[in-house]
């Protein structure tokens, strides 16, 4: 209950007319303000719920590693069992405009990379982009090229040739966790321990 309450403060701008406008601009802009620290929070959030899902499973095992240093086209690695995924979050507020997400082309090279783009109010649903457990990504190569947000001093957003732009469309939902579990690490099962 605390998960969907946190995450509705964070997701909701108040529905609120006249002066109270003023709220929902503030409500609004904490999104954009603030957004390394809510994407983290968002991310603790992910990691927690796939734990929790995984622990009701019988399943202990999984491990969640975070790079170093952000070039790699991912912020996780998360593995179970044999299934490494190199796993890149984005994430939206329901309701969001946002029509595609830069995926890095680096995540392409890793065996088993995908995208987790996180609708929230209350965790979820997930938009998924990724092959089978343990095989790569789907070529991106063919869509196209990001460009900077920020433009130079002449007025140009320069291309960014090892980034793509994935259009929302080609994403798949998921409507649960236990869904994205399964899109991560195939059909979990708790391991037959003798007692």
């Amino acid at each position: 209950m605390i998960l969907v309450q946190i995450l509705r403060i964070i997701g909701n701008a108040p529905k609120l007319k006249g002066p109270a406008q003023t709220l929902k601009r503030k409500t609004m802009s904490i999104h954009s303000e603030q957004s390394s620290y809510r994407e983290k929070l968002l991310e603790h959030l992910f990691v927690g719920e796939v734990l929790r899902y995984l622990w009701c499973q019988e399943l202990a095992g999984a491990e969640f590693l975070r790079p170093e240093v952000d070039n790699g086209g991912y912020d996780l690695v998360v593995s179970l069992n044999k299934i490494i995924r190199h796993v890149q979050l984005k994430t939206s507020f329901i309701g969001a405009t946002t029509e595609s997400q830069k995926v890095h082309m680096r995540l392409a090279e890793k065996p088993s990379g995908c995208v987790v783009w996180i609708m929230f109010e209350a965790l979820g649903p997930f938009l998924w982009y990724g092959g089978e457990p343990g095989a790569p990504l789907p070529d991106i190569a063919s869509f196209p090229v990001a460009k900077h947000t920020k433009p130079s001093s002449d007025g140009i957003k320069a291309e960014r040739p090892n980034v793509r732009v994935i259009g929302k469309a080609r994403f798949e939902e998921m409507a649960s966790i236990s869904q994205l579990v399964e899109k991560l690490f195939g059909p979990v099962q708790a391991p037959n321990v003798a007692l």
